[in-house]
């Protein structure tokens, strides 16, 4: 019996080092994608930081379920998931809007003057605006047209209908061009 004790341990470690090289790789080509979606759903580098750190965290304790299916899908639940939770826990917090943020003149001239500036004023424009829609439609945004996952892969990794996916990203479009100002065709209004 003495024998067959070191030999079992000896699998379970050639298994935690081929599970950790394994979540190592994954986590590797997984966080970026992770964090940009952690980014858009919470505006904020800081709580983005956390989601993604939080995520990985998550996966690695359940990497049996994550590695059963695509990891990915199983990391991305995972994130939104963690950040409808946050949002629970701080949605009593009284957060300043857009409009009622001091506007820099100066700013928005050195933005009209420069075009990497612009982009980077366009991009800042587009996450505000994605803050104010409410979180389903959020989710669903960032996910199908943000992360270009289809409409299918969204209903299955949110665990809602097809036509509600539809709806929903129809209605965050619209609402993110009301925000934006941007007509249906292109251009601003």
């Amino acid at each position: 019996m003495r024998t067959d004790q070191p030999t079992a341990t000896h699998a379970r470690r050639n298994a935690q080092i081929s599970k950790n090289e394994e979540f190592t790789v994954f986590m590797r080509e997984a966080k970026d994608p992770l964090h940009r979606m952690a980014f858009l759903l919470s505006g904020d580098a800081h709580r983005a930081e956390e989601l993604t750190q939080q995520t990985f965290e998550r996966c690695y304790r359940h990497w049996h379920k994550a590695r059963a299916g695509d990891p990915l899908v199983y990391a991305r639940r995972v994130l939104a998931n963690l950040r409808i939770d946050a949002w629970r826990r701080t949605r009593r917090e009284v957060l300043t809007g857009p409009d009622d943020l001091p506007q820099d003149d100066a700013r928005v001239a050195r933005a009209a003057a420069r075009m990497p500036t612009r982009s980077v004023d366009d991009r800042d424009a587009v996450v505000r605006a994605l803050l104010r829609l409410p979180l389903k439609q959020r989710r669903v945004v960032v996910l199908r047209h943000l992360l270009d996952l289809s409409e299918s892969e969204v209903s299955s990794e949110l665990g809602i209908p097809l036509g509600t996916v539809k709806s929903t990203a129809s209605r965050g479009l619209a609402h993110l061009r009301a925000i934006l100002d941007v007509d249906p065709l292109g251009g601003t209004r």
